[in-house]
């Protein structure tokens, strides 16, 4: 709804980071710097208590967040990152308003390595997808979000699809995703037959297991809470391989081994078998 925002309450944790807060109740009142207000109405999950649909009031939300914000930092970094840090190489302008979270996958590429990819015979296919708040209630499904495929990415990742049909020994041919968010745009563009059509609009698709992917063969991700949905689409992807367990072996190793998750460090390939 138009003039609504998805709004999580957080406290400081003496640290320079932030831990969630309970929002509440409808109608509540969050004070903000220069004499605006937050005008909490609803929680967005029925269920949930962290995420409230909210109302601003006395100042428009991008002169607030110029003067005042800052970007999300996780309690592992010491310090503030700086803006560029989290834009991706691949980022373009939005009509739509843009990500409300870096699609993080994204972030180990730079120009320098798109190029030398690309001299290797690795093409790129862009679509586009806003990313929502990531960080939904445990277990809830991401929330609908804005997407489009181009014709020619469509025409890209058929005809690389239709050469492994023909050539299946011939080397290239899987369409890799380069972050859940790739997967829930380009799985929503793709019908039962597995071929991507030009789409664009709002998705809600979750994918999961028993869905399976259609057009997606492998996933370049980071890694995700147990309590994450989107775990169930790593899930559908590791299930194309031969090996079931792949998956919970590359979980459990990435906790022996102490990797850091989310934005800042994370990173594996799920490919087929």
């Amino acid at each position: 709804m138009a003039g609504r925002w998805a709004v999580e309450l957080r406290s400081p944790d003496g640290r320079g980071s932030t831990h969630p807060r309970a929002g509440g109740p409808p109608g509540a009142v969050v004070r903000l710097p220069g004499g605006a207000r937050l005008v909490l109405e609803a929680p967005v999950d029925p269920g949930g208590v962290r995420l409230w649909w909210a109302r601003l009031r006395g100042v428009r939300a991008d002169e607030l967040m110029r003067r005042h914000g800052r970007p999300i930092r996780y309690g592992y970094t010491d310090r503030d990152q700086p803006l560029g840090a989290y834009r991706t190489v691949f980022a373009v302008d939005s009509p739509g308003g843009g990500s409300a979270e870096m699609p993080s996958a994204a972030r180990p590429f730079t120009a320098e390595l798109v190029a030398r990819l690309v001299s290797k015979g690795v093409q790129f296919a862009p679509i586009s997808l806003d990313t929502g708040v990531a960080s939904a209630e445990a277990f809830e499904p991401p929330y609908p979000e804005r997407f489009v495929v181009p014709a020619a990415t469509a025409w890209l990742v058929n005809a690389a699809r239709a050469r492994r049909r023909t050539a299946p020994r011939a080397a290239g041919g899987r369409i890799v995703a380069v972050g859940t968010t790739a997967v829930r745009a380009l799985e929503s563009a793709a019908g039962a037959d597995g071929r991507v059509r030009a789409a664009a609009g709002w998705t809600d698709l979750v994918v999961t297991p028993e869905r399976g992917v259609r057009a997606v063969d492998g996933l370049l991700t980071g890694l995700h809470e147990p309590t994450a949905s989107h775990l169930l689409m790593l899930g559908a992807v590791a299930s194309v391989t031969a090996d079931g367990e792949a998956l919970g072996r590359a979980y459990a190793a990435a906790v022996r081994r102490r990797y850091l998750w989310h934005e800042f460090g994370d990173l594996h390939l799920l490919l087929p078998g």
